[in-house]
């Protein structure tokens, strides 16, 4: 069957088109993707405005538009942090589906990371061993560890690289204060959460996804996403210490210019450099590998799970 999964997120909504059944691997088929940044279109009350939601609506109706056009059977259309923490959340889900028929599912933090991990777990599969997976977005880090399909711990942190951005690096290149600062509070919220994650041992194996972590490797010289899905990336904490100074001194237009950045996505990766910094060391991690499947694969996958086998 040909499934759609529609992810309202907090820099992107983004409509994965997949063709699918039970037992098989998810075939992408089409993919529909416009930049709305919802984490940086809150008031100073935390809502999105009106303009937001006019966007929002329009973008959802565009995507649902798409889903049509590729003959999806049917779409499972969620949202996280950015809808998740609006104070008018309820509003604003109201109108979408009164304007659209979309009824977004809104998936709490830990259920981020928890079809993260599925997603995850099913990429890399059992010999994997146990997993430690890290996820930077817009809104939010999401981690999540286990031996299994279901994770033995799961957390999020409102440690994303478009919250943090906006909240903290003002500046073009940012203050060195501002970086400090930011630093400081990045590493105190994870510190807060390892003890939970290092009572269950050592991980066999660290992974992360999000195109946070794929730019970072990028940089740090990980092959071109041209070279496919099966190529092995990986990133180091080395490495990435190295380039965290090197894009604090950077101009968004120069991180644009760098391999892998996108425009959309430069004025973000430094936050979400300190945010994969502070996440890798607190955790004690030297290297851990990029993961191509993430939370829009996790859900597919759950749904094909309830699926009856003929």
């Amino acid at each position: 069957m040909r499934l759609g999964v529609l992810d309202v997120g907090s820099n992107t909504v983004h409509l994965l088109v997949v063709d699918a059944h039970p037992g098989a691997r998810p075939l992408p088929a089409h993919s529909h993707k416009a930049e709305l940044r919802l984490a940086e279109l809150l008031d100073e009350s935390g809502a999105i405005g009106h303009h937001g939601v006019d966007r929002l609506i329009a973008t959802i109706k565009d995507a649902m538009e798409a889903a049509e056009d590729k003959g999806v059977e049917d779409v499972l259309p969620f949202a996280t942090s950015a809808v998740r923490e609006a104070t008018n959340a309820d509003d604003v889900l109201a109108r979408v589906r009164h304007e659209t028929g979309v009824d977004l599912t809104v998936l709490s933090g830990t259920e981020e990371a928890r079809l993260t991990f599925l997603a995850a777990r099913r990429w890399f599969g059992w010999s994997s061993g146990k997993l430690l997976l890290l996820d930077i977005g817009g809104g939010s880090l999401e981690i999540a560890y286990g031996l299994d399909e279901e994770p033995d711990a799961a957390a999020s942190l409102p440690l994303g690289a478009g919250r943090l951005t906006t909240g903290w690096l003002p500046g073009d290149p940012p203050d060195p204060a501002d970086v400090k600062a930011l630093r400081r509070h990045v590493r105190a919220q994870i510190a807060g959460r390892v003890g939970e994650f290092s009572r269950l041992g050592s991980p066999d194996h660290v992974v992360a996804t999000s195109k946070t972590f794929k730019q970072l490797a990028r940089i740090a010289g990980a092959a071109r996403s041209a070279e496919g899905l099966y190529v092995e990336r990986t990133l180091g904490r080395t490495s990435l210490e190295e380039w965290v100074p090197k894009l604090a001194a950077m101009t968004v237009d120069q991180r644009s210019r760098l391999p892998g950045v996108s425009e959309g996505r430069a004025s973000q990766l430094l936050a979400g450099a300190l945010v994969a910094e502070g996440a890798m060391d607190l955790f004690g991690v030297d290297e851990l590998e990029i993961c191509p499947w993430a939370l829009r694969e996790g859900v597919i996958l759950r749904r094909l799970d309830h699926l009856p086998t003929e």
